[in-house]
């Protein structure tokens, strides 16, 4: 699971997380030796006022003090996610030297380390990022099993399984962060997406209404011409072609401002193919491309909306066809296991991108030069209607598979 650090909001929040960890690192990081130390050194077996001598002594508070100017500096240049691995390598080293200098060649047993470190590990959850959660649990049982190896000292074995416990913890309290957010998440971008689909809506309905009757008039002079005069003109053919792909543009737009009503009834999803390779058989045969079909025998029908998976099956077939404009091959692959049925349509075409294969079926998206990105978005909205599912898979200059699963309903 990767962390949320594109976010506008997370980055906003990262940044109230540090300023609050600096806060308390300090506070726990000073009272602690305070009171440690000075105030109750009873505490400490030696009984004496003070840093141990053999340690770091008040070199230590300097290179701690010395982080928070450099902490500063890093987050006035934006990198706020490097702040806290900062403090944490820089503790751990730190640490590391002190605890070595008061302990190697001393008799006296191991009895160190710093109530801070459980501010390093429950303070993970609150930046929600795995990375630097594995980062502190793993450098802070490296650092005591490090100790243990150089000094020979069983003693470091309690404060390890200590922090394996509170890490194990903080992982669960991690985990229930990231679910929150990624449910946060979710909702933003289904709002989103609603919300967008209903400014086109708008538009759509609109735009719609005022270009479907010319385009009816437009259509009926211009074959009207052609009838007249079948001899005298070559575009005539063109003309009627652009205006069909120009209502079948309007025909998604009216589609998407108001989604028709789906009658389920049983239908041959051969027969639906079929009808779809007779519409496309001119463009086809013009471009130079060869279709084959391989359906299993004896295929169940199925409750659907003949009408709309007509459309479906054209859009996926004609994105096939202008995918290939030097010709090539058309795959349709007809399956059915375990209640389910499988349609693969898989062409030679000069694929697509893996970076925009999840931005296919937004509004407006597309990767073809004339296109509009609506024929992909009613695609998916049909097949879902069906219950169903569409998944694309591409490699550029290999081809696309567009395979959709739709399940078949026993009476």
């Amino acid at each position: 699971m990767k962390d949320y650090i594109k976010n506008p909001q997370l980055i906003v929040e990262e940044k109230k997380a540090v300023r609050l960890f600096l806060w308390l690192f300090y506070i726990v990081y000073f009272s602690f030796d305070l009171f440690t130390y000075y105030l109750f050194p009873n505490s400490l077996k030696n009984n004496k006022v003070g840093n141990p001598e053999e340690g770091l002594g008040f070199w230590i508070y300097l290179f701690i003090i010395a982080i928070l100017p450099i902490a500063i500096w890093i987050m006035k240049k934006g990198n706020i996610y490097l702040v806290k691995y900062i403090y944490f390598y820089s503790y751990v080293c730190l640490d590391l030297i002190n605890s070595l200098k008061i302990y190697l060649g001393s008799t006296e047993p191991f009895a160190s380390g710093h109530i801070v470190e459980v501010l390093f590990v429950l303070f993970c959850p609150v930046f929600v990022s795995k990375k630097y959660f594995w980062t502190v649990t793993l450098g802070m049982i490296s650092k005591y099993i490090i100790l243990g190896v150089i000094l020979q000292d069983i003693q470091v074995i309690v404060p390890t399984v200590i922090y394996a416990i509170l890490t194990g913890i903080a992982y669960v309290i991690l985990v229930r962060f990231y679910s929150y957010i990624q449910s946060l998440t979710s909702v933003h971008d289904e709002l989103l997406q609603k919300e967008r689909l209903a400014v086109i809506g708008q538009m759509a309905a609109t735009i719609g209404h005022e270009i479907r009757n010319p385009l009816s008039s437009l259509k009926g002079f211009t074959q009207l011409q052609q009838e007249q005069y079948p001899n005298t003109n070559d575009f005539y053919p063109i003309m009627i072609q652009e205006i069909d792909r120009i209502n079948s543009i309007v025909n998604d737009l009216m589609y998407i401002s108001k989604p028709r009503t789906i009658s389920f009834e049983k239908a041959s999803i051969e027969e639906i193919i079929s009808y779809t390779l007779s519409i496309t058989q001119h463009q086809v045969e013009r471009q130079g491309i060869t279709v084959e079909t391989i359906i299993d025998s004896s295929l169940p029908l199925i409750d659907c909306d003949s009408k709309q998976l007509k459309q479906v099956f054209l859009n996926l077939i004609k994105n096939a066809i202008e995918a290939m404009p030097e010709g090539g091959n058309i795959n349709i692959k007809v399956k059915v296991e375990k209640q389910k049925m499988y349609i693969c349509i898989q062409d030679e075409g000069y694929g697509i991108k893996d970076e925009n294969i999840p931005k296919l079926g937004e509004p407006f998206f597309t990767t073809k030069k004339d296109g509009t990105g609506l024929g992909l978005l009613v695609t998916n909205q049909v097949i879902k209607e069906h219950s169903g599912e569409l998944n694309i898979q591409s490699e550029p200059k290999q081809g696309t598979n567009v395979n959709i699963i739709l399940p078949i309903h026993q009476n």
